[in-house]
């Protein structure tokens, strides 16, 4: 059996790799890479393309610049309105006014004749200009109008009368009037050719002697304040400072108006009424008429049974005192209306306060507060008028030594003396305040001066020169009041003093974080233009 061998399928096989072997000969090569060769630039760029680019690169600098900086300028920038700097820090240092109180003395010649009495005049007006070694108070002595009343800008008025003394003259003051009563011997009386007087010399040392304290007072307001202290005459003593420095902490600051409160604190169930309302008419409403000019007063009163001390023991010492009054359990009534309280309490108990010397008082001044008076328990339920004379004789005493009110002299010479002292004290306050307002606002550039601070430095400054105008008269208080009310305002403004805690560094920390994410496009796209447009001027200048 022969095999056959099937060979015409193997050479198709074979014509068929040759065919794809020739085609594949004869297909086109890729041309390989010339060694050293450079990467094929883009196409050039339109000039339509780099101007509309360059335009919309500009556009957004426009809206930035024009429109977005002027908007964000409006509504962050600080309104600061315009403030007199010069004129008050004029104020501040002492330039625009000079405290000068021109003090008028009214000479009452009684029984003298017209030219007996110029003469003494004359002699005693140069006494006192010899003996006057104070700059800031002027007394001004004129003869008494007989047709006419004592006037109320008249300081003091001298009474003089023939005395029964050959030797000696003597003088009072009037309890209840601004009058100081002269007796002087009948042989005193200088003569037209005199060039000297003992009794004019004696006038004038009086004369000294009662405004002396006055003088103190107001000598030590201008040391302490730096910018009128060339007005002063000496540097008070250092006794005197310490007294006054005391007098000025304990006693109240300035207000129109006070709240006096009257309360009756007892330890048991009784007492449990008192007859306060007429003991107050009695012993203390004429003192409070005659504080009228310079102070209103409102009342009120209040009883508290089973009050306890802090302290209970019967002899209380210094130390105890601060821890007398029961802030906790007794309900002292607050400022009424605005005005400052000041405190009166009658303690009812077997208290007493010991001193130094063995001896008891029962009564203590409690510095810019009131004061407490300790009373014996009484034998009845209720606490007559006559009862309380003696605390309500203490509380009138401290009330005008919390007012400030001088120590020495009659209480009428007493009371003109505060109003002159006050009016002083308040106008060095608010030429104190303005200053330092004019220095904020020159140390702070960043801060805000909204309108109704010039508003209250240009009221201010025009009762400043009202009160510097009437220094001596009564109307200066109240014009110097308003003036210090209306500088404080200023000063303490709340939409102001809230941006003196807000530096710079916080804006900083407030801006970059919104201010980087569109400053960099914007920053970057424009250095890109400028960099496209100087290789365009670089490739004009080759080619030309």
């Amino acid at each position: 059996m022969s095999t056959a061998v099937d060979t015409g399928g193997a050479s198709d096989l074979t014509l068929r790799k040759e065919a794809v072997t020739a085609s594949a000969d004869n297909a086109p090569t890729a041309p390989e890479p010339a060694v050293g060769a450079t990467r094929k630039e883009p196409p050039p760029e339109k000039p339509s393309d780099t101007r509309r680019r360059s335009w919309v690169v500009a556009s957004f600098w426009i809206i930035v610049l024009f429109l977005g900086l002027p908007i964000w300028w409006h509504t962050t920038s600080i309104y600061r309105a315009n403030l007199p700097l010069d004129r008050m820090l004029e104020w501040s240092d002492g330039k625009a006014c000079r405290p000068v109180f021109p003090l008028r003395i009214s000479l009452d010649p009684g029984s003298l004749q017209d030219q007996e009495a110029e003469n003494l005049l004359r002699l005693t007006q140069h006494a006192l200009d010899d003996l006057n070694d104070f700059p800031a108070h002027h007394l001004r002595l004129q003869l008494a109008q007989k047709e006419a009343k004592q006037g109320s800008d008249v300081a003091l008025t001298i009474r003089l009368t023939p005395g029964e003394s050959v030797h000696t003259a003597t003088s009072s003051l009037h309890p209840h009037l601004p009058i100081l009563d002269v007796s002087y011997p009948p042989n005193s009386i200088p003569t037209p050719m005199s060039s000297s007087s003992g009794l004019a010399t004696y006038i004038a040392a009086q004369l000294r002697s009662n405004f002396a304290e006055e003088q103190n007072i107001i000598n030590y307001l201008l040391e302490s304040s730096t910018a009128h202290q060339e007005q002063r005459s000496k540097s008070v003593s250092q006794d005197v400072a310490q007294t006054l420095s005391k007098r000025v902490t304990r006693s109240l600051k300035y207000a129109r108006t006070y709240h006096l409160t009257f309360s009756l604190f007892t330890n048991g169930p009784s007492p449990s009424s008192w007859d306060i309302e007429s003991a107050i008419d009695q012993y203390m409403r004429p003192v409070l008429d005659m504080l009228a000019p310079i102070h209103n007063f409102t009342l009120d009163t209040q009883v508290q049974l089973y009050a306890a001390p802090g302290v209970q023991s019967q002899v209380l010492s210094k130390e105890d005192l601060s821890a007398f009054i029961n802030a906790a359990e007794w309900p002292l009534s607050p400022s009424i209306g605005g005005a400052p309280t000041v405190n009166f309490v009658v303690y009812i108990g077997n208290q007493t306060i010991g001193t130094e010397a063995a001896e008891t008082s029962q009564s203590w001044l409690i510095p810019q507060w009131g004061s407490v008076y300790l009373l014996a328990p009484p034998s009845s339920v209720h606490v007559a008028s006559d009862t309380l004379k003696q605390p309500i004789l203490t509380f009138t005493s401290h009330l005008l030594s919390l007012l400030g009110t001088p120590q020495s002299g009659s209480l009428p010479l007493r009371l003109s003396t505060l109003t002159r002292v006050r009016s002083a004290d308040l106008l060095l306050r608010a030429s104190s305040s303005l200053g330092s307002l004019a220095r904020l606002s020159l140390a702070l550039k960043s801060i805000s001066i909204p309108s109704s601070v010039a508003d209250g430095v240009a009221k201010s400054m025009h009762h400043l020169e009202l009160a510097c105008a009437s220094l001596g008269n009564p109307e200066s208080l109240e014009h110097a009041q308003i003036a210090e009310a209306e500088a404080e305002r200023a000063f303490f403004e709340k939409s102001m003093v809230g941006q003196l805690y807000f530096p710079d560094e916080h804006k900083i920390a407030v801006y970059l974080p919104l201010l980087g994410p569109v400053g960099v496009p914007l920053v970057m796209g424009l250095l890109n233009e400028l960099k496209a447009w100087r290789n365009r001027r670089r490739q004009k200048a080759k080619a030309a």
